[in-house]
């Protein structure tokens, strides 16, 4: 294990800090922690709950990371990210209708964007089957929108 902490962070943003040093480095089950108690601190900031909802994600916990990442898209409904985010858990936890209307959404925000626009062609071409392939992490471990 890495020693990512060399003192204790008691705030907020000191948490979200240690909690996405955590996830970079591919540890989500520490990050999760460290993200909970700076959420219990600041649940007003949505770059904790999406960096929260990359961290489930990883862990495959894709009900506790649609959670997160819908409470980003309603608290920033401009964030294309979180919508995107929101569709991949969404399918991994296998509602396909779900995921279609919000990867539709995130594509419709920003049409350039190839990583959106494959997700929501996976969602499509699946139409039924609830699992599509391996998950695939890729796309949520870059850093998306914030507060």
């Amino acid at each position: 294990m890495p020693d990512i902490v060399s003192d204790e962070p008691q705030n907020a943003y000191g948490l979200f800090k240690t909690g996405c040093r955590f996830l970079d480095q591919r540890h989500p089950g520490q990050a999760v922690m460290y993200l909970e108690r700076a959420l219990r601190l600041a649940p007003e900031k949505t770059s904790i709950r999406e960096a929260l909802g990359r961290a489930y994600f990883a862990l495959g916990q894709y009900g506790s990371a649609a959670d997160a990442f819908f409470e980003v898209a309603r608290r920033a409904p401009a964030n294309d990210y979180a919508h995107y985010a929101l569709g991949r858990a969404l399918l991994e936890k296998g509602d396909v209708r779900g995921a279609q209307s919000v990867l539709r959404l995130a594509v419709a925000m920003a049409p350039a964007n190839e990583e959106y626009r494959q997700a929501l062609a996976r969602c499509l071409a699946g139409q039924g089957d609830p699992k599509i392939g391996e998950v695939d992490v890729g796309g949520l471990d870059a850093s998306g929108g914030g507060d």
